[in-house]
């Protein structure tokens, strides 16, 4: 436990690697993915892995973390004498956790200083914000230190990613049915990104995959503009372009970090399908 008394919690649509929430003793609020089977807990006891052997004959379901399961956290985080919790959740517009954990510190007596943050992003890019703080709790910054810095570090940190199917998109309801045929009909395959609301926009279309995969790391380039900077490569059942993609970032930036490269969540691999190459950033200046 840090001197700050203050936790740091992940939902596990984040991607925080095992490595670093073991580091910085970072804890997991995991999704559910639910196969007839069973259900699962996100990166505890699936991997994507899983998920992509049983495409596309088994689509499997996800559900954010219940009430019941942010009360049971923090009961936890009390008995073990946290006094403050920062809880960092994908955008809200892409998952209900971060109003879970919200409506849970406003109604229930916790005895705890809890901070729900929406990152208002995904993946990786949750990730280098979560880590941050973490990284200045660990170096003895202040909970109120910390917290007064997060709106610029949301604002800085974003990730970019390529995926090499829409089916899994359009599934999910992440996009439309036209905008899904056109893309088809078009071979076309988007970069894409979240608004500073925390929606998905698309970066740029473009048609192939090796086309995409070069724009991808121009729109990496173009954002970083010589910046020392913290990296992470996420992928989907795509290792080849990953392992490229963090040679070209350590070439390119050798006074930055490549903080690590990870197979995304179960939970996300769901809505995306293999083949997808996503590329976090953070700018330290």
């Amino acid at each position: 436990m840090n001197k700050q008394k203050t936790a740091v919690v992940v939902d596990s649509g984040c991607d925080v690697s095992p490595e670093f929430r073991e580091k910085y003793d970072i804890r997991l609020l995991p999704f559910k993915v639910r196969y007839p089977e069973k259900e699962y807990l996100d990166a505890v006891d699936i991997d994507p892995m899983m998920v992509y052997r049983r495409f596309p004959g088994e689509i499997p379901t996800t559900s954010t973390p219940s009430p019941g399961d942010v009360v049971e956290l923090m009961k936890g985080l009390k008995e073990e004498g946290f006094e403050n919790v920062f809880v960092f959740c994908i955008s809200d517009k892409l998952s209900g956790t971060y109003n879970t954990v919200r409506m849970v510190s406003e109604s229930y007596q916790l005895g705890l200083n809890v901070r729900p943050v929406d990152t208002l992003n995904i993946s990786v890019a949750c990730a280098l914000t979560a880590i941050w703080a973490a990284d200045q709790l660990a170096q003895g910054s202040s909970f109120e230190a910390v917290e007064s810095q997060l709106d610029e570090i949301i604002r800085r940190s974003t990730v970019m990613f390529y995926m090499d199917s829409l089916d899994y998109l359009k599934h999910g309801g992440r996009i439309g049915r036209v905008e899904y045929m056109a893309a088809q009909l078009l071979r076309i395959r988007p970069i894409i990104a979240c608004n500073e609301d925390g929606t998905y926009i698309t970066v740029a279309k473009l048609r192939g995959g090796r086309q995409a995969k070069n724009r991808l790391m121009d729109e990496v380039r173009k954002y970083a503009a010589g910046r020392k900077c913290w990296f992470i490569v996420a992928e989907g059942d795509g290792h080849e372009a990953a392992m490229e993609a963090v040679r070209t970032l350590k070439e390119e930036y050798p006074d930055s970090e490549v903080l690590y490269e990870l197979q995304i969540a179960a939970s996300l691999a769901v809505n995306t399908g293999s083949g997808l190459l996503g590329i976090g950033i953070l700018p330290l200046e």
